[in-house]
């Protein structure tokens, strides 16, 4: 398990929960958008966080933290995700997986073994729209499609959400969004914003204006739709 990155304390990243947050490396998009691209592009040459200390400070903070968070790069593409989220739970943590979906198989066993309590996945853009906005030509949309069904069963309670970005996206697309992900129980719109370490600087968001119309092209199919990162 690779961890290359700790949050010590986050109000915002597990809904309802006190959490930290662990950030694992590599991924398996390419998104011009992301935020943590050293974590993406240059995963092998991060540095891991010493196991004994993570496990350290979480038997130290049991009482004060929730859950734990997972994040990256892409959690599912770890081998022993499954074994280090039995170790956390076995703390008394809850926990948070935030995925992109390309790993069903991962993501059915760690629901049916009762091992995460919530999950965030990304929806990156309509269906036609994938492979451009995830950096992978060719991209195989089967996975993500079986990710989504497989939360909307609704065996654990989740999120939908995606990282509307001007310059790869259109407001128009997002209708299809809803279509895709119709009858899910949230869906949130984040703001693109060009901070931290972005694969493609540069790219241009969608003023306020146009978040909301997102947000309405959304809502006959996803009533809760919220935005994220606004002003």
């Amino acid at each position: 398990m690779k961890i290359s990155g700790l949050q010590k304390l986050t109000l915002l990243d597990f809904p309802g929960r006190t959490a930290c947050t662990v950030f694992t490396a590599g991924c398996n998009f390419r998104c011009p958008f992301c935020y943590n691209a050293p974590l993406v592009t240059k995963a092998a040459e991060q540095p891991s966080i010493d196991m004994d200390y993570l496990f350290a400070f979480l038997k130290n903070r049991r009482g004060l933290l929730d859950g734990v968070a997972v994040t990256g790069g892409e959690p599912t593409l770890q081998p022993d995700l499954e074994d280090f989220i039995i170790k956390v739970r076995e703390l008394g943590y809850q926990i948070k997986l935030d995925t992109n979906g390309t790993h069903p198989d991962v993501l059915r066993r760690l629901i049916g073994g009762g091992l995460i309590d919530y999950a965030a996945m990304d929806i990156k853009a309509s269906p036609d729209n994938y492979a451009g906005v995830t950096g992978v030509p060719g991209l195989d949309l089967g996975p993500v499609r079986e990710s989504v069904s497989l939360l909307m069963e609704g065996k654990i309670d989740f999120e939908f959400r995606t990282t509307a970005v001007k310059t790869l996206h259109t407001v128009e697309e997002f209708a299809d969004v809803g279509r895709w992900i119709e009858g899910a129980p949230r869906y949130f719109i984040q703001s693109y914003k060009d901070e931290g370490d972005i694969i493609c600087p540069g790219l241009e968001a969608f003023s306020r204006e146009e978040l909301d119309r997102i947000a309405d092209t959304v809502r006959p199919f996803v009533p809760a739709v919220s935005l994220r990162g606004v002003d």
